[in-house]
């Protein structure tokens, strides 16, 4: 009986340090999956986190509570009092006066203005002309006396031209015998000739001529001529 008691012992303390060592190994494999798996979750997170995308969210704010309405107090029942209706006075009126006639008497005409004489007209003095003055005496060409005789030039460009001609001038020669005016009577029938004969006899001077023994002006048509040399 003992030694029963003594195998069974045995067997007991043979079997426990082994059985105690599965289960240490059995509890750190535990706690190392535990461990491994706790690793894999919080990776797990961060990388969900990572590829989750943000979605943003605009909230409206909430709109402010609207005024109720007042509501409407009853107003009591006024009714306008009954005014009694008065009829108005008959009034007479009279009817205006007729206007009178108002005669105004007309104030008498003026006298008649009296009525002045004209002025007598005054005397008009009569204006004597002067006297005209004496006509210019005229005396012929034949009878003309030179002191010195007017230069008769051809003008070169009329020699050129071959233009000759007889040209009549009016000469009015005052008392000492010098040509007062000198004007065309009569054409050449070339115009650089007549020109020319009006310079020409301004260098003329005449014999006075005269009257009762005075000098007087007189005047005379001299011909000038103006021919070609042949």
């Amino acid at each position: 009986m003992a030694r029963v008691r003594a195998d069974v012992g045995v067997s007991r303390f043979g079997e426990t340090p082994r059985r105690r060592r599965w289960l240490l190994v059995g509890i750190a494999a535990l706690h190392l999956l535990g461990f491994w798996g706790l690793s894999r979750v919080q990776h797990l997170r961060q990388t969900v986190a990572r590829v989750a995308p943000i979605v943003v969210r605009i909230v409206a704010p909430a709109e402010p509570p609207r005024p109720q309405p007042p509501v409407p107090t009853a107003l009591p029942d006024m009714k306008a009092p009954t005014v009694p209706l008065i009829e108005p006075p008959v009034v007479a009126v009279a009817a205006a006066p007729a206007p009178a006639v108002v005669v105004a008497a007309l104030p008498p005409p003026p006298p008649p203005a009296p009525v002045q004489a004209a002025p007598a007209p005054a005397p008009v003095a009569l204006v004597v002309p002067p006297p005209a003055p004496p006509s210019i005496k005229r005396v012929p060409a034949s009878a003309v006396r030179y002191i010195r005789e007017p230069r008769t030039a051809v003008p070169l460009m009329s020699k050129r031209l071959r233009e000759s001609g007889v040209v009549h001038l009016r000469v009015v020669v005052d008392v000492n015998g010098l040509p007062r005016e000198i004007t065309l009577a009569k054409s050449s029938g070339f115009a650089r000739l007549d020109e020319q004969a009006l310079q020409d006899m301004r260098s003329a001077r005449f014999a006075p001529q005269t009257e009762n023994g005075q000098a007087v002006e007189w005047e005379v048509i001299a011909p000038m001529s103006y021919e070609l040399d042949r």
